[in-house]
């Protein structure tokens, strides 16, 4: 099964990205969101995540820390990710990882075809979608944005700052001939 590892900055794009991937492929992929992990945590949750707006440089950046609920669920995301390649499906797993716990996948999926893939975007731009949405903490991209790419190998990137979801969407079928 080919799985295509998405990871990018909060607002970077990567759900329009995927739907307008997923319109466009030979073959069906599954869309795997991180959010849909997250949303499945109580609101408050003790012991998951907890977002401190601090104020950095004259901007707002909002901290994000894990307790011991939202690492696992992240790490039970990682599982399913490899229950659902196991099954036979296609995938397009949208990640925001600042950490290590992306070379859990490394394991997870070593006997599947795996493309990781950057989703990158200039910080204005992030910053101004995140504005824009309305249902993100202003800040967020803002913490992100040095921490999600660092020390990342990928086998392609895209900037969807600088193209369409729909231009990105083509250059990537077209790189790993989806």
């Amino acid at each position: 099964m080919t799985i295509l590892l998405l990871n990018g900055v909060g607002s970077a794009g990567k759900t329009t990205l995927t739907k307008a991937l997923q319109a466009m492929t030979r073959e069906v992929f599954l869309h795997v969101q991180m959010d849909a992990f997250l949303d499945m945590l109580p609101d408050p949750c003790p012991g998951g995540f907890t977002f401190e707006t601090i104020q950095r440089d004259g901007h707002p950046e909002v901290v994000i820390s894990s307790g011991p609920a939202g690492k696992r669920a992240m790490h039970g995301m990682r599982r399913s990710v490899a229950a659902l390649a196991d099954a036979g499906n296609n995938l397009i797993v949208d990640d925001v990882n600042t950490g290590e716990e992306w070379r859990e996948y490394d394991t997870l999926l070593a006997h599947h075809s795996v493309h990781r893939i950057g989703i990158l975007c200039p910080l204005d731009i992030l910053e101004a979608r995140e504005a824009a949405r309305g249902d993100r903490l202003i800040g967020l991209a803002r913490w992100q944005f040095p921490r999600v790419h660092a020390g990342r190998d990928y086998d392609f990137t895209v900037d969807t700052g600088a193209a369409s979801a729909e231009a990105c969407a083509r250059l990537i079928r077209g790189r790993f001939d989806l």
